[in-house]
């Protein structure tokens, strides 16, 4: 059994900041991750992870409150915050179009609903972005909005 498998084995929950980080933006799920690490219970898992679909299935197989952290482009306002209940609705592949993974958040969640696999919470945090290129730092609009998004899960924590 790996460390991170018995981490998970005790608390049963689990956070996971997505993206890559030298694409700008994309940056920001791991950002929010390394922050929630420093201030969320001992008991809370965090994992930073690239995106990809088959390894998010993994990541989160025995967890019961899963928080998925990630850049999204979906025509809003760069730093806009949304929050989407995966148990709700379907994920829609809009948001994630930018991902390096033909098969990524989106197509894992939909999998896992298809294969009754979703974990009984399931909510993610898309943060619009604005700038993707190569590259490191996020855009001011991106930067802002990350103590926003860092506080509203541990509030989800609470």
């Amino acid at each position: 059994m790996s460390e991170s498998e018995g981490a998970l084995g005790r608390s049963r929950t689990l956070i996971i900041g997505l993206g890559n980080e030298y694409r700008r933006d994309d940056a920001v799920g791991l950002v929010v991750a390394r922050r929630l690490r420093e201030a969320a219970p001992e008991s809370v898992l965090v994992l930073e992870e690239t995106g990809e679909g088959a390894s998010l299935l993994e990541s989160w197989q025995d967890a019961h409150t899963v928080i998925l952290i990630d850049a999204v482009q979906s025509g809003a306002a760069p730093g806009t915050v949304h929050r989407l209940d995966a148990r709700a609705k379907p994920i829609a592949k809009k948001f994630f179009r930018f991902s390096t993974h033909a098969f990524g958040l989106a197509e894992a969640v939909e999998l896992a609903r298809a294969l009754g696999r979703l974990p009984p919470r399931l909510i993610v945090y898309g943060i619009e972005g604005k700038r993707f290129e190569a590259g490191v730092g996020l855009s001011p609009e991106v930067k802002a909005v990350v103590g926003e998004v860092v506080e509203r899960v541990l509030g989800e924590l609470r």
